[in-house]
């Protein structure tokens, strides 16, 4: 039996004695109505923990899903394994591959609004010649077209 019904019973056994005709009888009433109310602050917070509870629930799923996909994440990026040494950088000063209409355009390293420049680098897995622009060394990576790995550049500022 819940509390509320325990204390709807009281109210009831109260009522039907008649005991509010005198002063102990209308201090059980006042003790009676406390008991009311608090059997249903009680039922309002076992609502609510058990909503907390089935939240908590979803929320365990949840993040048990998103460590697996972390996991799956770390597990392809040691898979690519890439060493960093085999690239061969080029630079090539000709090249204005950031467009002359775009206002931020130019080289974000020494400010100069009319460079521009390319990185000219082999992919570690393929050999292939892949072509880096600003975007992709501020990103420091890229995916090689031609075998479609993803290549961490790690570009110390000396080298910029």
């Amino acid at each position: 039996m819940s509390i509320k019904v325990k204390v709807a019973y009281l109210e009831g056994l109260a009522k039907g004695m008649s005991i509010d005709s005198n002063e102990v009888g209308k201090l059980f009433t006042a003790i009676i109505d406390v008991l009311v109310e608090m059997a249903d602050e009680i039922e309002k917070i076992t609502e609510d923990i058990e909503e907390i509870n089935e939240n908590a629930l979803d929320i365990g799923e949840e993040l048990d899903a998103l460590s697996d996909d972390l996991a799956d994440v770390e597990e392809f990026l040691d898979e690519l394994d890439i060493d960093d040494d085999d690239s061969d950088f080029d630079f090539d000063d000709d090249d204005d591959d950031f467009g002359d209409d775009d206002e931020n355009s130019g080289c974000r390293f020494c400010g100069n609004k009319d460079a521009g420049f390319t990185i000219d680098v082999n992919c570690p897995e393929c050999d292939a010649e892949i072509e880096l622009d600003e975007e992709d060394i501020e990103n420091e990576s890229v995916v090689c077209p031609a075998c479609k790995k993803l290549i961490e550049l790690e570009i110390d500022d000396t080298d910029e």
